[in-house]
Parts: structure tokens; C-alpha cells; sequence
């Protein structure tokens, strides 16, 4: 029964006590999911063909130690380009992976004036934790922050992050070129992704921020998490949600079920 129409309906499980009023609203429901799915690609497809960016500034970051086991110290400076990966035999030996990686970073309110780390922020890069390493199979990505780098690191270590470069902004004007933080030092949260020419020039090519205008002010790079998604599955929906660090990570019905 599940995939097959019956009835003028693309059922989607095979239980046989489904009430008609719930089939077809059901299926409206899927067409319009069909739908969302078409004007994602769209969009997605608007983003892709974008022109060339405007050229940019070999910015320097100060990074700590790869392990947070390490502690934080020595840091080091490194550039901008030195965060795209270079070309290199695949794992499976076939061949090199791509020479035209692009370099996503999200911009963590945490620093300057942002004197606690942003609980939203804090979410976002605990689910970009979680998917590190599929997303290093096509892209390279790294978090800035204000912060200086054991601060920054201390925060990590408390969430567990250990799959991502964790990078200070230090002295540059990184996040102020690209609109994360204000001349005052007020921090903002953003994602932002450059790429590289083959002369070795860079180029911003993206940046989205929470605020798509004066009545989209925190939705704007909701598409990047999943908790909104998944809480939009349920009957409840998103309610009144929103990220604290009070709760820190642990799952308590997790822990409770495995005793």
C-alpha cells in the first residue's frame, strides 16, 4: 500500500484505519511539500548562479591547538586561503579531490561586546559539530568568533566540539567587513562562504544573516538547523523554543531510558 495511489491518494504508510478526512489532507499536505521542495531548488539554483564576488583580503585568524584536549596553547596565525583544503588523492585513491572547494564560516555572536555565547549560535555550531564530517567530503568549513582563542575554546570544550576549526578573528576586520559585528564590537550571527581562483584570488561569494528584513528579524538561516525542521514535523510545532545553554547537552530522556 505504501507508495502505490489509491483512491486519488499517494498513501504513505500502509495503516488501513486512516479516516478519508485524514487521506486527504494528507495528500494536500504532500503536494504542498512537492512544492516546497521545487522553490528550495530555486532558490538554491538563484544562490548557485550567482556572479562573481567581490575580491577580498587574505584575512588572518589566530587558531589554537586541532585537539581541545591540547589546551590552547601556542596559538598560531593562519590566512584565510590556508582554510581551503589543497587538492589530495581521495580516500578511495581514485583520484584528487576537488581543486574548487568552497569555505563556509559561520560568524559566532561570542566576543567584544557579546560577553556570554550566543545560546542560538551555540546550537547552530552544535548541529555544524554533528555533520563535520559529511560536510568535509565537499566543503571546508570553520567558526570565527571575537573571542580570543582560549575563551573560545573553553565554550567548545563544554559543548563537546571537537570536528570543527575553531577560529579569533583577533585584530582583523573580518567580521566587520562582512557585516557580523559593528563598529562598537555588537556581534551578529552569520554564515558566510568564499571560494578561490585558480590563481589563488578570493572572492566572498554568500552571506546570510537571521534578519532578511524589518519583519524577518531571526528567521533567515533557519534552513541550516535542524531543530526548527524537526519540531515542524509534529502536531506542536516550534512553539515558543528557543536555544539556552542552561540546559547544556545532555538528552535527559536519553539518559533516563539507559539507565
Amino acid at each position: 500500500m505504501v507508495h502505490e495511489m489509491i483512491d486519488g491518494t499517494y498513501r504513505q504508510t500502509s495503516l488501513p484505519n486512516e479516516s478519508p478526512e485524514y487521506l486527504a489532507k494528507r495528500e494536500e499536505l504532500r503536494l504542498a511539500e512537492i512544492e516546497l521542495l521545487k522553490e528550495r531548488e530555486r532558490v538554491a539554483a538563484l544562490r548557485r548562479g550567482l556572479p562573481k564576488g567581490a575580491t577580498i583580503q587574505d584575512y588572518e585568524f589566530l587558531e589554537g591547538p586541532t585537539s581541545l584536549d591540547d589546551g590552547d596553547a601556542p596559538t598560531k596565525n593562519v590566512r584565510l586561503s590556508e582554510l581551503f583544503t589543497e587538492p589530495r588523492l581521495s580516500p578511495d585513491a581514485s583520484g584528487f579531490t576537488s581543486p574548487d572547494r568552497s569555505l563556509v564560516i559561520y560568524h559566532f555572536m561570542y566576543g567584544k561586546k557579546q560577553t556570554v555565547p550566543c545560546p542560538m549560535c551555540t546550537a547552530w555550531i552544535d548541529s555544524f559539530n554533528g555533520v563535520a564530517h559529511h560536510l568535509a567530503q565537499n566543503v571546508d568549513l570553520a567558526i570565527v568568533a571575537a573571542a580570543d582563542p582560549s575563551t573560545l575554546r573553553a565554550h567548545a570544550r563544554k559543548r563537546g566540539w571537537d570536528k570543527l576549526r575553531l577560529l579569533s578573528a583577533g585584530d582583523s576586520t573580518f567580521k566587520y567587513d562582512l557585516g557580523s559585528e559593528d563598529a562598537p564590537g555588537h556581534q551578529d550571527s552569520t554564515v558566510s562562504v568564499f571560494t578561490r581562483d585558480s590563481d589563488g584570488t578570493l572572492r566572498h561569494f554568500y552571506s546570510g544573516h537571521p534578519w532578511l528584513a524589518d519583519d524577518v528579524k531571526e528567521r533567515g538561516i533557519d534552513e541550516l538547523n535542524p531543530i526548527w525542521n524537526v519540531m515542524d514535523l509534529t502536531p506542536q510545532g516550534r512553539g515558543s523554543f528557543y536555544a539556552s545553554l542552561d540546559y547544556g547537552t545532555r538528552v535527559k530522556g536519553v539518559q533516563a531510558a539507559r539507565g
